[in-house]
């Protein structure tokens, strides 16, 4: 199971961490993705790490988000910054448990059931 955390309101250009926990299994050298879906429009891949820990990020978000994991903590972290009024969705995180070391979009095995996000001032 993956739950997320963290969503929440700010302001634009402010920022938030969200959180993707596991429970019942180690994502430790798991790939593991983040989506959002905002109103109106289809759930888009945002950012996700591999199993050895190479990133990747969609053109939206390349240089304002990081993705980061923690095994000791079993989660996976989305720190999101200079937040902007398109950024509101509600936020997913996936998990692909096939051992890969390049990250994908697709395919993936357990979801958790997201956390919403709201950018406005």
């Amino acid at each position: 199971q993956l739950v997320e955390s963290g969503g929440g309101l700010v302001q634009p250009g402010g920022s938030l961490r969200l959180s993707c926990a596991a429970s019942g299994f180690n994502l430790e050298h798991y790939a593991i993705a983040w989506f959002r879906q905002a109103p109106g429009k289809e759930r888009e891949g945002i950012s996700c790490i591999g199993s050895t820990d190479i990133t990747k990020y969609d053109d939206s978000v390349v240089g304002r988000f990081t993705v980061s994991r923690d095994a000791a903590e079993n989660t996976v972290y989305l720190q999101m910054d200079s937040l902007r009024p398109e950024d509101t969705a509600v936020y997913y995180c996936a998990a692909d448990t096939i051992y890969r070391a390049t990250c994908r979009y697709y395919n993936l095995d357990y979801w958790g059931k997201g956390t919403l996000v709201t950018v406005s001032s």
